[in-house]
């Protein structure tokens, strides 16, 4: 039994995540845990709700609320919404926690006493009218790389290009639209990045299985241009982390707070303190997930990512990990995606447009998004919903293939057998066909789960599906039945033992409807089938099955019209 770590990138607490959010960290991060789970190995999943920085005081002045309370109800809508999507996290956590306050101060005050702190006295844009410094995300302006007149403070969301806020032209106020501003001199504190470059660069080098698209990322910001700068890790904010080294005050840093990408991936390892906290255990349940001097050494931690965050999880916290001078885990495995785009255009929180995880569950159940989105994953390029495809997609692999084949099957048994499994006959030519080419597609179908491939894996996973039905189309028991009807029981036993082979298959994909067919044919028995001719007698003559509801509708053409008219919009 193996142990692994998982975590997915921890969404922005200003609102209610769009579909490409979800598929480009989270949904991902969720399949990979329930395979591992399926598999036996111990598994930790974490997440949590990012929660400082200029996101949420936005949100939550625009809300009319105070940002304390604006991220606890927040954090409590996103628990919910992650609930409806199924995802398995082991702790949802807060970066607002104390732990992570502990943590993050923790950190800070180790890097310090390493020498990767430097105190920097910068210029910094003050905004007069709103008589405050203003942070890289108060500000917005033109990007001077690429021209983009909507560009934050901190990097242009056009061409991703790394920012300061000074950088911009034409910068204005994002509290006023106030262009009344001027720089004045503050202190802050920075990580001193470039001295870990060598460290950074050798650590990434090692890992020759990441994908092109993580390694490619880490490697320009590495060595583009001016090469890998230092970061400032404070800011001038209310909310956030006080600044403080270890537990002690940092003096000249009075009133500021750990940068918001400085203390949201420390949030991984205390959620998994929280974790901890909410079981009543001790520290030592969760020091032997991130110490490798406390149990942490045969762990196999991955982490799940959007391209955008990739800069981050491959250079700052690996650098906030490895200039601390502790025993800590870094990630073995990062898995990033391409963007998700909508209908011609692109998703995006801030603009509102797209499909919002809340709006997808008020239309349809879970497993129809899952199973779109995982098998339509951006992996190798940026991929796009379109409403066409959605229907496609649900109606052939979901609702023709898979749910046609377990209500053919069980419909067909109980009208000729009862609802009993039938002992009659044995298996033949056909059955023994079906066996070795079940054998060889689910054994490739778990490689490509273990590889984290999960488009191909989600066009395996149909494949099974597909020859189910191959091979009842071609065992015909409807018409077996009439002159060897002792066959006709022999095709459905096995029939009957590939819906809970099914079941299992299915479940990282689709764990409603999952559920459902383990549930028709009587079974709890979740073993992944690695013995298929064992499998596929795993319900044996006489075990007793139900003829389950429709596993999946149809969309209508109506339907997908109406949809398309109703989300082209912008979201209030």
């Amino acid at each position: 039994m193996a142990r692994i770590l998982i975590t997915s990138a921890i969404p922005y607490i200003n609102g209610i995540k769009h579909l490409g959010n979800l598929v480009g960290s989270q949904l991902p991060a969720d399949l990979f845990a329930r395979f591992n789970r399926a598999m036996g190995h111990e598994v930790m999943f974490i997440c949590a709700t990012d929660e400082h920085g200029t996101p949420a005081e936005l949100a939550a002045a625009k809300a009319g609320k105070p940002v304390e309370e604006y991220c606890a109800e927040m954090h409590e809508v996103q628990k919910k919404l992650a609930e409806g999507f199924r995802l398995s996290f082991d702790h949802f956590g807060r970066s607002s926690s104390q732990r992570n306050h502990r943590l993050t101060q923790h950190f800070a005050g180790k890097l310090a006493e390493n020498g990767f702190i430097e105190e920097v006295v910068e210029k910094q844009v003050f905004s007069i009218d709103d008589n405050r410094f203003l942070p890289d995300r108060y500000i917005t302006g033109t990007c001077p790389n690429c021209g983009y007149e909507a560009a934050r403070g901190d990097q242009c969301e056009n061409c991703t290009k790394q920012l300061d806020p000074t950088d911009l032209i034409n910068p204005r106020s994002s509290i006023s639209g106030s262009t009344n501003l001027e720089v004045r001199e503050t202190k802050h504190l920075y990580l001193k990045q470039r001295a870990l470059k060598d460290k950074l660069e050798a650590w990434i080098d090692s890992k020759t299985d990441w994908p092109i698209l993580t390694t490619s990322i880490a490697k320009k910001w590495l060595n583009d241009g001016d090469g890998l700068q230092d970061r400032g890790i404070t800011r001038d904010l209310y909310w956030g982390i006080p600044v403080k080294k270890g537990d002690q005050p940092w003096p000249g840093m009075e009133g500021k707070v750990f940068y918001v990408w400085f203390d949201a991936p420390i949030e991984y390892i205390a959620g998994t303190a929280e974790w901890a906290d909410a079981h009543g255990l001790d520290d030592a349940a969760w020091e032997r997930w991130w110490r490798t001097d406390k149990g942490a050494a045969d762990v196999t931690y991955y982490q799940f990512m959007g391209k955008d965050n990739v800069p981050f999880h491959t250079l700052s916290f690996p650098a906030t990990i490895l200039g601390s001078g502790e025993p800590w885990k870094l990630v073995d495995y990062l898995k990033s995606f391409n963007y998700l785009n909508y209908d011609g255009g692109q998703f995006s929180t801030s603009q509102g447009r797209g499909v919002f995880m809340d709006q997808a569950l008020s239309i349809l159940p879970a497993d129809y998004w899952r199973w779109w989105l995982l098998s339509h994953a951006p992996e190798s390029s940026d991929s796009e919903f379109t409403w066409e495809n959605f229907q496609t997609s649900v109606n052939k692999d979901l609702a023709d293939v898979l749910g046609n084949f377990v209500s053919r099957v069980t419909k067909f048994a109980v009208s000729k057998f009862g609802n009993q499994v039938p002992a009659g006959g044995e298996f033949g030519p056909l059955e023994t066909a079906l066996i070795a080419d079940l054998g060889a597609r689910i054994a490739d179908y778990t490689r490509f789960m273990e590889q984290m491939e999960v488009r191909k894996a989600a066009a395996e996973l149909r494949a099974i599906w597909v020859i189910g039905n191959e091979y009842l189309q071609s065992a015909a028991p409807w018409s077996v039945v009439k002159t060897d009807p002792e066959q006709a029981q022999a095709i459905v036993r096995l029939s009957l033992n590939l819906i809970r082979v099914y079941a299992v298959l299915s479940a990282p994909f689709i764990p409603d409807a999952a559920a459902t067919m383990m549930q028709a044919v009587g079974s709890e028995d979740w073993t992944w089938p690695a013995d298929i001719p064992a499998a596929m007698r795993t319900l044996a003559p006489g075990h007793a099955f139900t003829v389950p509801e429709n596993l999946f509708r149809k969309i209508t053409d109506e339907e997908r019209a109406d949809w398309q008219a109703r989300f082209s919009g912008i979201r209030a």
